[in-house]
């Protein structure tokens, strides 16, 4: 027994050290491995840090655009995208006219933290957004009213609005634009202006070339509440321009020629809709507000290249 545990201890003293050759060994696969797990997480946390920045670059550069002047598309990039990711760089916006559009790409360098040890020190990401817009074609207006489109082009003198004086728009027969409402001063006998709420709540759906339903109140439709009015007083809403009107009372119609932006400023109607102050008195249903440029972000509209151009524009990432 003695002499086989001496053999036993002689051999395990000859392979002193084979752990330690085996440990470097797969240290090199371990370290692959680890920069795999953590190195190409890395990567992808830093694309998508670099994707927000691309689409928030993209949607400012959109946004100047669709205004009419798209300034230093570079240099509003490169500040967006180092808002969004400080290490980012912006290259040159590309602009398109068919269909309206920007496209911004933006880069990063992104150091590795285990593949410099098979010989990767760094890594560059990249990401790309692309913004198209276009006039108002579809979607629900927030408030049930419509304005005729002769009283657009009166009020902002034919073009695109540009600039911000508060006007009077009456409901009545005292409406300012009498050439626009032949009858009797309104566009329908009997209708306002307001139209009816559909499943919306106060607002309402439409289209272009849609027709809107005529409510013939002297008040907002049913569905609305003040409190509705009240939360867009001072807003920028869109709202449909009609081109073409027929009917009477309740069988009143308007056509939708297109969308432009209000900013409402104040209200008077029936009842409790009147804003403090009230902009008119007595049997008086008015508004007071102006046409103006408006760029809306939202998914509730959708727009067109076709559709007609009244100063509102609607935004919509593609990729």
């Amino acid at each position: 027994m003695q002499r086989l545990t001496s053999r036993a201890r002689r051999r395990l003293e000859g392979e002193r050290g084979a752990s330690a050759v085996v440990l470097a060994l797969l240290l090199v696969p371990m370290l692959g491995f680890a920069a795999i797990a953590v190195d190409i997480g890395a990567l992808y946390a830093e694309r998508a840090r670099l994707q927000v920045a691309a689409d928030a670059a993209a949607i400012a550069v959109a946004q100047d655009c669709s205004r009419g002047n798209c300034g230093d598309m570079l240099a509003t990039a490169q500040t967006l995208i180092r808002l969004n990711d400080p290490t980012g760089t912006a290259g040159q916006p590309v602009l398109s006219s068919d269909p309206l559009s920007v496209t911004v790409t933006g880069g990063a360098p992104k150091e590795h933290w285990f593949a410099p040890v098979i010989g990767h020190d760094s890594t560059q990401v990249s990401a790309t957004a692309t913004v198209g817009w276009g006039a108002p074609s579809q979607g629900t207006a927030v408030l049930p009213l419509t304005f005729s489109y002769c009283a657009f082009e009166k009020q902002t003198k034919g073009a695109i609005p540009s600039d911000e004086i508060p006007q009077l728009i009456r409901l009545t027969k005292t409406d300012d634009a009498p050439e626009c409402h032949p009858k009797s001063g309104n566009q329908i006998p009997g209708g306002f202006g307001f139209v009816q709420t559909g499943s919306a709540g106060c607002g309402t759906a439409s289209v272009i070339d849609g027709v809107l339903k005529s409510d013939n109140g002297e008040s907002p439709s049913a569905g609305c509440d003040p409190e509705d009015f009240a939360s867009y007083l001072g807003t920028t809403v869109l709202l449909p321009i009609f081109d073409e009107a027929g009917g009477n009372g309740v069988h009143g119609w308007y056509r939708v020629y297109g969308y432009a932006a209000f900013r409402l400023t104040g209200y008077s109607f029936t009842g409790r809709y009147k804003s403090d102050p009230q902009p008119c008195k007595g049997e008086e249903r008015c508004i007071t507000g102006y046409f103006t440029r408006f760029v809306e972000l939202s998914d509730a509209w959708n727009y067109s290249p076709t559709a007609p151009q009244t100063g509102a524009n609607i935004l919509r990432l593609i990729r």
